[in-house]
């Protein structure tokens, strides 16, 4: 039976970058955060999103991911009320994604929210990406259109690294990303021996 391998870490921590090399090691990987912008944009779930944040969180019709962002991540409540919307339709993709790669001993499942979403649950592996916040915060100003206060508050509404290393099997270090996939590839050895 294919094994579910949990990704996670906080924002800017460098996890996309860590699937990346297990995916180059031939590991099916499942990014959820653009799976979840996909399934996003499906008529049911624009309803839903437009029945409980109404029509400001859209633009000519189209949802804008910043305003809806602005709201969900200064306000924990309304963050708790999108992902009841999101998650449910993420899990059922990923449910028919891991039966269309049955024949891979693992698959890896990269998400920030793997704990907070309940889907560590799901996994019979943990790795959590760490790095420092500095470094982390960098990272996202150069990533994405945002301020450094946004980073921040997005930081805040996760779970800290303590607390997610406290519920995993593996952590890798992504401060120095040439020893990043050296880390990849010998936690690969050490899962492939067990």
């Amino acid at each position: 039976m294919t094994k579910i391998i949990g990704l996670t870490g906080g924002i800017g921590s460098g996890k996309t970058t860590v699937a990346q090399f297990f995916s180059e090691f031939g590991i099916p990987v499942y990014i959820a955060d653009d799976e979840a912008r996909k399934i996003t944009e499906s008529p049911e779930i624009l309803t839903k999103i437009k029945d409980i944040f109404g029509k400001d969180v859209f633009d000519s019709g189209r949802l804008s991911r910043e305003k809806l962002a602005e709201i969900v991540f200064n306000a924990p409540e309304k963050l708790k009320q999108l992902n009841a919307i999101v998650h449910p339709a993420v899990k059922k993709h990923f449910d028919r994604w891991v039966k269309s790669h049955s024949l891979n001993v693992f698959v890896i499942k990269e998400t920030a929210i793997l704990f907070e979403s309940g889907s560590y649950l799901d996994c019979d592996i943990i790795i959590t990406v760490v790095a420092p916040i500095a470094l982390r915060i960098d990272r996202v100003l150069k990533r994405d259109k945002t301020t450094r206060e946004n980073v921040i508050n997005r930081i805040k509404n996760q779970w800290t690294d303590e607390k997610r290393i406290s519920k995993s099997d593996y952590v890798i270090d992504n401060s120095d990303l040439a020893s990043v996939k050296k880390q990849v590839g010998d936690l690969l050895k050490k899962l492939t021996i067990q």
